[in-house]
C-alpha cells in the first residue's frame, strides 16, 4: 500500500511538470510568433504624441510661415474651409483672448489635418514668440485660446576679463548677449564703456527667464555686480528705495547711488569720433571751425537717448543740424542732439533719462552717420567730459542701515566668485 501511494504521488508530480513545461513552450512560441510581435510593435507605435493639446499621431501636421499679405481668413480658405465656416470660426475667435488681426510676417504656424480619405483642416496653431502660442480648433466644437508657457526664473553668475570689448568678452564666454546691455545700464553713469581698458574685469549675479527648461526669453534683472575699471573697484547692488512706487536703483557698497543726473553718452556702444574742440579742423568745411559738440559714431538707426530728465524745447530741422532735438533739464543745464534720421519727440514733451528721442542718421552737414551731442551750462556750450555733473539723490539715513544689512550676503557671494585667471577665489577681493 505504501508503494502504491508513493507511485501515485510521483505520477501526479510528473504530470504537473509536463503541463508546466508545455505552458512554457507555448509562452515561448507566442513570444517568438512574428504576428504577436507585430501587434506589440503596433501598440508601441500608437503611443500618444501630445503637443499643444492635440495627439499629433492622429493628424497630419504641416508647418508654414506667415507671408506678406496673409490673413487668418485667407489661410483657412486656401486650405479648404469655405467662407461661411470661416465666418463662424472668426466669431468664436472674437470672443476669445486670441488676436489674429495682425499676423507677423515670418512667424511660424501649424495646421493639423485629419487623416481621412479627404483630409480637412482641424486646428490652427500660431506661434508668434517662444513664450506663448494660440490654438484655434476649426472643426467639431470650435474654440480659440492663447496659452502662455510657464516661465522659470533662474539666478545665474557671470565673470570675465576684458580683452577687447565687453560685448566680445560676454559673447566668447557664452553668456546671453543682452547681459552686456543690462550691465552697461547699471554702470552707465560711472563707467564710459567706449573707453574700457584691457584687463578690466567684472562679476555679475543676475536672473534670466526660461521656457521649455532651456529656451531663454531674456534677462530679467541684474541683482548685483562688481566691475574693476582701471584697478578701481565698483560695486553695484539693486535696492528698492520706495516699495509703494516701486522705485529701484543701484547703489555701491557704501550706499552711494550709482546714478548721476546725466548719462555718460546719448547712445550705447558707440565710439567718440570727434571731441569738443574749439580749434578743430572740420573736414566737411575744409577749414578750422570750432566744434562745440561731442560726436558719437554709430550705425544709422541706432536709438538716441535723453541723457537726463527734462522738457523738449526744440524738435526741428535746419540745413546745418539736420533733424535735431534740444532738451532743457533745469535752469542750469540743456542738451542738444543733431543729425538724426528721425525725431521721436515733440516740443513741450517731458522726457525721462534713457528715453529714446530719435535715431542716428546723416541729416544736415555731416560726412558720416553719428549724433553730435551738445551740452549747455548756464547758456554756454561746454565740454560735458570736463564738467563735475550733479549726482542723483542719495539714499535716506533710515534706509541706509537696512541697505547695508541687505547687501551683506550678496556681497559675500560676489566676493567668492573668481575671475578666469585666478586659481584661488579668495584672491578676488579683500
Amino acid at each position: 500500500m505504501i508503494t502504491k501511494k508513493i507511485s501515485s504521488k510521483f505520477s501526479a508530480f510528473y504530470v504537473f511538470i509536463f503541463i508546466l513545461a508545455m505552458g512554457l513552450v507555448s509562452c515561448n512560441n507566442i513570444a517568438n510568433d512574428p504576428k504577436e510581435n507585430t501587434e506589440v510593435e503596433e501598440i508601441a507605435e500608437q503611443k500618444s504624441d501630445i503637443k499643444y493639446g492635440f495627439d499629433f499621431n492622429k493628424f497630419n501636421a504641416k508647418e508654414f510661415k506667415i507671408k506678406r499679405g496673409d490673413t487668418f481668413g485667407d489661410i483657412l480658405e486656401r486650405n479648404g474651409i469655405d467662407y461661411p465656416e470661416v465666418y463662424k470660426i472668426l466669431q468664436v475667435v472674437k470672443k476669445s483672448n486670441v488676436n489674429i488681426r495682425r499676423l507677423q510676417i515670418g512667424k511660424p504656424y501649424t495646421l493639423l489635418f485629419t487623416k481621412d480619405s479627404l483630409p480637412k483642416a482641424y486646428a490652427f496653431i500660431y506661434k508668434p514668440n517662444v513664450e506663448s502660442y494660440s490654438v484655434i480648433k476649426l472643426k467639431d466644437s470650435l474654440f480659440a485660446k492663447k496659452i502662455k508657457k510657464q516661465v522659470r526664473v533662474v539666478e545665474l553668475e557671470a565673470t570675465g576679463v576684458i580683452k577687447s570689448s565687453l560685448y566680445d568678452t560676454m559673447n566668447q564666454s557664452g553668456y546671453n548677449e543682452n547681459l552686456t546691455y543690462y550691465l552697461s545700464d547699471v554702470y552707465a553713469w560711472t563707467i564710459d564703456f567706449n573707453r574700457l581698458s584691457k584687463g578690466d574685469r567684472f562679476k555679475v549675479i543676475y536672473t534670466e527667464r526660461f521656457v521649455d527648461d532651456s529656451v531663454s526669453v531674456g534677462i530679467e534683472k541684474i541683482k548685483a555686480a562688481y566691475f574693476e575699471h582701471r584697478n578701481k573697484p565698483l560695486y553695484a547692488f539693486e535696492f528698492k528705495t520706495d516699495s509703494i512706487k516701486g522705485i529701484v536703483d543701484y547703489f555701491d557698497n557704501n550706499a552711494k547711488n550709482l546714478r548721476r543726473a546725466f548719462l555718460k553718452a546719448p547712445v550705447s556702444f558707440s565710439r567718440i569720433s570727434s571731441r569738443y574742440n574749439l580749434k578743430r579742423r572740420i573736414a566737411y568745411y575744409g577749414r578750422v571751425k570750432p566744434h562745440k559738440g561731442t560726436d558719437y559714431a554709430a550705425p544709422v538707426g541706432t536709438p538716441i537717448m535723453a541723457t537726463a530728465n527734462g522738457t523738449v524745447t526744440k524738435s526741428s530741422y535746419n540745413k546745418g543740424n539736420g533733424n535735431y532735438v534740444k532738451i532743457k533739464h533745469n535752469n542750469t543745464y540743456a542738451t542738444q542732439y543733431l543729425h538724426m534720421k528721425r525725431k521721436k519727440v515733440r516740443v513741450g514733451q517731458f522726457v525721462k533719462q534713457g528715453d529714446v528721442i530719435g535715431w542716428v542718421g546723416m541729416t544736415g552737414n555731416t560726412s558720416g552717420p553719428h549724433v553730435c551731442y551738445r551740452f549747455w551750462k548756464n547758456g554756454r556750450q561746454v565740454d560735458p567730459y570736463k564738467q563735475k555733473l550733479p549726482e542723483a539723490k542719495p539714499i535716506s539715513k533710515e534706509l541706509k542701515k537696512e541697505f547695508l544689512t541687505f547687501i551683506e550676503p550678496i556681497k559675500t557671494q560676489l566676493n567668492c566668485l573668481s575671475f578666469e585667471e585666478e586659481k584661488d577665489p579668495t584672491l578676488a577681493m579683500n
